[in-house]
């Protein structure tokens, strides 16, 4: 009798966790509209490294593939309820396996460089982007400041 609800419940909530994903809010190549442009002067440069944790994508799919096999395994053992029990435990510590087994997630090390800015309106701006390694900022260099929608870009002014 509880074999249905069992089996559903852990299949809708196998099915939750591997299809709970969440996407970036930015995209590469995408054209924004310019909001303003101002050009200033460089005061200050510092290189910065920063880390971060770049998480397994496939991990949903490890949790389910373990629920299924672990249930599969559960299955062959007991009669009866038993055996429902012993299918919806395998199926717990198959998912948690899988969940934990072959965990991809890494550290990426991010080169950053922060520039102290002095606008020519007399405003001075820190911004901090990604190292372009065609692109060496130093003290007294002339720039263009270009502010997107919701971000900044600092580039030689030309």
């Amino acid at each position: 009798m509880l074999k249905p609800w069992i089996t559903t419940l852990v299949f809708v909530c196998l099915f939750i966790s591997v299809f709970n994903t969440v996407e970036a809010g930015y995209k590469r190549n995408q054209a924004v509209a310019v909001e303003q442009v101002q050009y200033g002067n460089i005061i200050s440069v510092r290189n910065i490294t920063q880390k971060q944790l770049v998480e397994d994508r496939n991990q949903g799919w490890k949790t389910f593939g373990g629920a299924l096999v672990g249930g599969v395994v559960g299955h062959q053992f007991g009669g009866g309820s038993g055996q429902d029990v012993a299918t919806v435990l395998g199926a717990l510590l198959g998912a948690g396996i899988g969940n934990n087994y072959g965990n991809n997630d890494y550290y990426q090390e991010l080169k950053l460089v922060e520039l102290m800015i002095k606008q020519e309106d007399g405003e001075q701006v820190m911004i901090l982007q990604d190292l372009d390694p065609g692109m060496i900022f130093n003290a007294g260099d002339d720039v263009r400041v270009v502010y997107l929608a919701g971000s900044v870009r600092v580039d030689i002014a030309m």
